[in-house]
């Protein structure tokens, strides 16, 4: 059943590639009313919480915030170096994983970085791109921001690869989701300076966001721009 479910969002995720200069967003207004509400959302409610949050915790703690949940959701890039083919990346993760989850005192610090075993970040969106998958069409999700449809993809089967996925407490879930959503709002903090010169920014975040996933997916490589430089010499 999960597979049919997915099989509409599989088909719009093997849509052409676009690159960013020129994204595929049809539903470009019903995205930028969705940008409207999270920025409403944000400017009221999780902003100040991030403000208020970072100015009364001790650093060394939102440290070990962040150590915690990177090692709590990294199943999900060790899954991800393999189903890539990334033999090597993936058992140097999963030694990552169980040392930080032992040594690390679950996780709260990274023992492992010291150990020349760094943190990674891969998800199924990038395997879908490693595999071939076009991006599809760039869209503006309620709370979760930007995404495509083969990102959204790659959210419904990551989440079964998260801890969280399987707890029945609903209270705990709820808590560490905040807690989590918390900490990555006051990592942003300093960057709220350039979003808001920007004079457009929904184009902006999105441009951002699409290079930022072609990068990910080509783990660094330079983009071919073969298609823009065919253009440019047709204007020639």
């Amino acid at each position: 059943m999960l597979i049919r479910r997915l099989l509409p969002l599989l088909f719009l995720a093997g849509c052409a590639h676009n690159p960013s200069y020129e994204p595929l967003d049809p539903l470009e207004p019903v995205n930028r009313a969705v940008f409207a509400f999270n920025e409403t959302a944000d400017r009221y409610l999780l902003r100040p919480v991030a403000v208020g949050y970072e100015a009364v915790t001790p650093t060394f703690v939102q440290s070990g915030v962040r150590n915690f949940f990177g090692n709590l959701f990294y199943p999900v890039t060790i899954f991800n170096q393999f189903a890539q083919g990334k033999w090597s990346a993936g058992v140097q993760d999963l030694g990552r994983l169980l040392i930080n989850s032992t040594l690390g005192l679950g996780g709260l610090v990274d023992v492992a970085q010291h150990w020349g075993l760094p943190e990674q970040d891969e998800d199924f969106g990038q395997t879908l791109g490693a595999w071939g998958v076009g991006e599809g069409w760039y869209l503006m999700l309620p709370f979760l921001g930007p995404s495509t449809n083969r990102d959204l993809v790659g959210r419904v089967f990551d989440a079964p690869l998260s801890p969280l996925y399987y707890s029945e407490e609903d209270e705990l879930i709820l808590g560490l989701t905040a807690a989590n959503l918390v900490q990555v709002r006051a990592d942003l903090l300093p960057a709220d300076a350039l979003l808001q010169a920007q004079d457009d920014r929904y184009a902006f975040i999105r441009s951002t966001y699409l290079q930022q996933r072609g990068a990910a997916v080509r783990d660094g490589a330079p983009e071919d721009n073969s298609d823009f430089d065919d253009l440019l010499d047709e204007l020639d």
